[in-house]
């Protein structure tokens, strides 16, 4: 029952932390996109580990994570008060890669993904044609439409993906 308190006391202060950032903090060190992405607690309700994500450079980031430590005191004042908690909790944050890992990522397979609407039809097209042009014997010709069968069933594949998000 006590580890249930502890993650809903951590999800309200989360909660309670995001709002007071989106008001902003006189630091001028914290600056960029500062997004709360987690909060964990111990059981026994007198720490709370904030999770965050910079938007910004490497030195956006230090210097962001600086600003919040400098703050730590008011904000577990203000989030204390907005939650109206008895103890108020030490407040430590970390650094959350996980939403400039997933930018990564994205940005990696919209490089290697080829475009949506140009590629389906080009590859099934251009194999038959091609495939056709070189064979000129019967025997040939199966063969490149095996080919071609590959060649089409690899634009769909790739073309899948590309159309689920869009």
């Amino acid at each position: 029952m006590s580890h249930d308190r502890a993650a809903r006391v951590a999800e309200q202060f989360q909660h309670a932390l995001s709002e007071i950032l989106a008001r902003g903090l006189k630091d001028p060190r914290v600056r960029g996109f500062v997004t709360v992405t987690g909060a964990k607690m111990p059981p026994d309700l007198k720490s709370v580990t904030v999770y965050v994500s910079v938007h910004g450079d490497d030195r956006t980031r230090t210097d962001t994570l600086a600003g919040l430590e400098a703050a730590a005191g008011f904000l577990q004042r203000e989030a204390a008060r907005a939650l109206r908690l008895r103890w108020v909790p030490h407040l430590t944050f970390h650094y959350d890669p996980s939403v400039a890992e997933g930018d990564k990522i994205e940005r990696l397979l919209r490089s290697v993904r080829p475009p949506a609407g140009g590629a389906g039809p080009s590859v099934e097209g251009g194999g038959d044609a091609g495939d056709g042009g070189a064979a000129g014997g019967g025997g040939a010709a199966g063969d490149g439409g095996a080919a071609g069968d590959g060649a089409a069933g690899a634009g769909g594949a790739g073309g899948d993906p590309g159309g689920r998000p869009a």
